[in-house]
This record gives C-alpha cells, sequence and structure tokens, in this order.
C-alpha cells in the first residue's frame, strides 16, 4: 500500500515516515512540508492513501484533499491534526476526507487506521466520533422521495451508516461487489457527495435510515 504523507512539522514528518517504512505492507512513497507541488506528487506517486495535515503553510491540508480526489479518486485521505473543531472535521469530510485522527493517537492505532481505511473504513479519534454523532442527535428527517433513492440505494445506505464493507453489504443483499459499487455511485451523485464518509453523515444528518 502506498503512502504520501504532508506534514510540515519536520520532527514528526521524519518519525511517522519511519514508522511506515518499518511497517510491512505499507511503502511510503513521499513526504513533503507543504502542498506546493501535489498535483504533480499525486500524478508521479499515485498513493493509496495520503496522510494529511491541516495547518500547512500556503494551501491548507483541508484546502488539498478535493485536488487529491480529482486527480485520483480512489485514494483515500486520512487527515492527521491537532484540530479538533466541527468547522475543520466537516469542511474536511465534506471535502472528501475519509477518516479525520487527531495527533495524538498511538502509533499502532495509527498504523491500524491506515489499514481500517484501506479496507473501506472510515478510522476517526473517539471524540471526533463523538463531536459528529453529537451534532446529529435530532437529525432533521426529509422524505426518501426528496432524493429519489431506489429500496435498493436505501438498504446499501443503510449498510454503509452501519459500518458494513462492500463485501458484506454484497453478501447481506446477495448481489455483486460490482453492483453494490455501482449503486454506490448512483447514490453519491443522488445525494451530491463525494466520499463514503460523507453520504453516511448526509443520510444520518437528512434522517434516511
Amino acid at each position: 500500500m502506498g503512502i504520501i504523507y504532508y506534514e510540515d512539522n519536520r520532527e514528526l514528518r521524519e518519525g511517522l515516515s519511519y514508522l511506515i517504512q518499518a511497517t510491512p505492507g505499507l511503502s511510503l512513497r513521499g513526504a513533503f512540508g507543504n502542498c506546493q507541488h501535489l498535483p504533480d506528487e499525486i500524478r508521479s506517486l499515485r498513493p493509496d492513501v495520503v496522510l494529511m495535515d491541516i495547518d500547512l503553510p500556503g494551501l491548507s491540508g483541508i484546502d488539498a484533499v478535493p485536488l487529491v480526489k480529482a486527480i485520483l479518486p480512489a485514494t483515500q485521505v486520512l487527515m492527521l491534526t491537532v484540530f479538533d473543531d466541527e468547522d475543520k472535521i466537516f469542511r474536511a469530510i465534506r471535502n472528501g476526507a475519509s477518516g479525520y485522527l487527531l495527533k495524538h493517537t498511538s502509533p499502532a492505532e495509527l498504523i491500524a487506521a491506515i489499514f481500517d481505511l484501506h479496507r473501506g473504513g472510515s478510522p476517526m479519534t473517539a471524540s471526533i466520533a463523538r463531536k459528529i454523532l453529537q451534532h446529529f442527535q435530532q437529525p432533521k428527517a426529509r422524505p426518501t422521495e426528496e432524493y429519489n433513492l431506489s429500496a435498493r440505494e436505501l438498504d446499501i445506505v443503510k449498510g454503509l451508516v452501519s459500518g458494513y464493507s462492500y463485501k458484506l453489504i454484497a453478501d447481506e443483499l446477495h448481489i455483486s461487489i460490482d453492483t453494490v459499487r455501482s449503486h454506490i455511485r448512483s447514490i453519491y451523485d443522488k445525494l451530491q457527495v463525494n466520499s463514503k464518509t460523507e453520504a453516511v453523515l448526509k443520510a444520518m444528518r437528512e434522517g434516511l435510515v
């Protein structure tokens, strides 16, 4: 699994780079102190996962996320930051980030989160997940018809909200993974979202499940 890491703190960047290089199954393809040349780096290094700080000089990590997704839509972005305020959390998710960890995360937990992300999960620090849940404690229900989701698409959305992988959803619904992916693309289009995490959050917020 190829990794690129964006972090302006040299000590942190070098420490995590060493950890990634020492982990079987992970390959560090690049570690950079800013996003100045991000488009070229993403195109040439083609990472599977990007670890992204937020407070970077020049282009912020949050604003860099959609650039990554525009070039390599399948690449997963994991925010790794000290910021835990709701504005930054939701902006990062809306821009396409699939996970959000605070920098006090232990090395073992971080490595586990990278593998989880690559398998289709959305790892988040517990306090971040709690903030998201609290934000949606009283969702405003909207009629499903507003988004024109089919019964099958709703079943898949329910699976996503439950944290199921594409394979588990396929097994539960007795359909192929390719069919699940096709439905996912349709769901993203109808909900006007760009990632699984954003789809789950919108489904919860709108009371779709």
